[in-house]
């Protein structure tokens, strides 16, 4: 029985930085919302290997699932929330300005 392709976004690290990096139409942005959301295999598979091809830029580039439920995509995993917010060893950079608010 063949499996059911889920929606996707093609996500990174950006190179230089670190930060976690979501593929949109026209390049990268940090901002999950917005992400081009991918619900064909073939399209996804190709933006993955756009993707895998800009070196210079990101590593580490992936297909992630996402959820749709809501208004704006969610990672559809625990783990892909958890890499988003960065290092967990101490509190800096995202983490310290949600601290903050």
């Amino acid at each position: 029985m063949a499996r059911v392709f889920t929606p996707k976004v093609v996500t990174a690290n950006a190179l230089l930085e670190g930060d976690v990096i979501y593929q949109t139409a026209t390049g990268w942005t940090g901002d999950l919302a917005e992400a081009e959301v991918l619900t064909d295999e073939a399209d996804a598979d190709l933006r993955l290997i756009e993707a895998a091809q800009q070196t210079g830029h990101v590593v580490g580039a992936y297909l992630m699932d996402v959820d749709l439920s809501t208004e704006s995509p969610q990672p559809a995993h625990f783990r892909e929330a958890f890499r988003a917010r960065g290092p967990s060893n101490y509190i800096h950079g995202k983490q310290e300005v949600a601290r903050n608010v």
